[in-house]
C-alpha cells in the first residue's frame, strides 16, 4: 500500500489556502460595496402608480376608456366565419359544439341569451353574482365581457385580455349567435 507522507500537510495547505482566498474575497467586496456610507435616497427613479395616488389614477383613467363602444350597429354586418377564426384562441378553454364537454371555461354552444353563471361549471364569485331572472349573455353582456373581462366582472378567473377591436368582438358575437338551433334575433 502506497501511502502519500504528505498527504496531512496537502490537506492542511488547501484549507490554509482556501480561508486565505475567503478573506481576500472578502476585503476586495469590501472595497467595491461600501455598506457603512449608505446613500440617503430621497426620490424613487420610479414612481409606481396605486390606486390611492389621484394622479396616477387620473393618467390610467384617461388611457383605459370606460367601455365598448355600442356593438349593435356592428352585427348587421358582421361575419360568423371571421368570429370563427377568432375562436382560435378560445379553442384551449372552451368548447363550441353542441354538448361538447366543459374544460377550463364553460361550452359556449348557444350561450347568446343564455343566463349567466348558469352553465354546468363553477364560475368565480363574481359571474355567479350576475346570475338572477332576467341576466342573460345578450349582446350588450357579451361585448362588456368580450371587450375586457377583468373589467367586466372584477375578480373573474378567466384571464384573457380582452378584444379591443371592435368589428373583431361583433364578428365573435355573430359566431356565438350562430351556435344555436334557433339563433337569438338580431335587434
Amino acid at each position: 500500500m502506497n501511502s502519500d507522507p504528505l498527504l496531512i500537510n496537502k490537506l492542511a495547505a488547501a484549507v490554509l489556502v482556501a480561508g486565505l482566498l475567503g478573506m481576500v474575497a472578502a476585503e476586495i467586496a469590501g472595497g467595491l460595496f461600501s455598506y457603512g456610507d449608505q446613500i440617503e435616497i430621497s426620490e424613487q427613479a420610479f414612481v409606481i402608480a396605486t390606486p390611492s395616488d389621484d394622479d396616477g389614477a387620473t393618467e390610467m383613467a384617461a388611457e383605459e376608456p370606460a367601455g365598448p363602444p355600442d356593438i349593435l350597429p356592428l352585427l348587421a354586418s358582421a361575419d360568423p366565419a371571421a368570429g370563427e377564426t377568432l375562436t382560435r384562441q378560445c379553442i384551449s378553454c372552451h368548447s363550441f359544439e353542441e354538448g361538447g364537454p366543459t374544460k377550463t371555461g364553460p361550452n359556449l354552444y348557444d350561450i347568446v341569451n343564455y343566463a349567466k353563471g348558469a352553465r354546468d361549471f363553477r364560475y368565480s364569485d363574481t359571474l355567479t353574482g350576475m346570475g338572477g331572472e332576467g341576466q342573460v349573455w345578450d349582446y350588450a353582456a357579451l361585448n362588456g365581457f368580450l371587450y375586457n373581462p377583468g373589467q367586466y366582472a372584477p375578480g373573474t378567473r378567466m384571464s384573457y385580455r380582452g378584444i379591443r377591436d371592435d368589428q373583431d368582438r361583433a364578428n365573435l358575437i355573430a359566431y356565438l349567435r350562430s351556435l344555436s338551433g334557433s339563433p337569438a334575433p338580431l335587434p
